[in-house]
């Protein structure tokens, strides 16, 4: 969410039109929750179908991940980037964890500097937020 609130608000967009009546171009030149707001319903619903349909297929095959089965190849890709040294391992995971953490309160902050003026001062002036 953090990178893709931050790829709209720099500017950056799809060629073309996202329907008749919408291009990538003006959506561009909103705030990314106003962009969002300008998106047609039937674009909406697509992407909540497509998250539906990944959602249910994964959701779907054998044992649940949580339940100890394997994680969904169509979340999860197979891809194993772990390091074999148990202590780079813990570091990787560590950082990892504290990525995760800090993405979510940045965009949250994202999400209070554009609903609530003045609430993240170093967001203060920027025409994004």
């Amino acid at each position: 969410a953090t990178t893709g609130y931050l790829v709209q608000a720099s500017g950056f967009h799809f060629p073309g039109m996202l329907s008749s009546d919408v291009s990538f171009e003006t959506l561009s030149a909103m705030k990314p929750l106003d962009a969002w707001d300008a998106v047609p319903d039937l674009g909406k619903a697509q992407i909540y179908f497509t998250i539906f349909f990944a959602e249910v297929v994964s959701e779907a095959k054998g044992t649940h991940y949580t339940k100890g089965g394997d994680y969904p190849t169509i979340v999860f890709p197979n891809v194993n980037f772990a390091s074999s040294d148990p202590e780079k391992l813990k570091v990787s995971q560590s950082r990892e964890l504290n990525n995760g953490r800090l993405a979510m309160i940045a965009i949250m902050s994202f999400v209070s500097a554009a609903n609530i003026e003045g609430s993240v001062p170093a967001l203060i002036g920027n025409p994004m937020f």
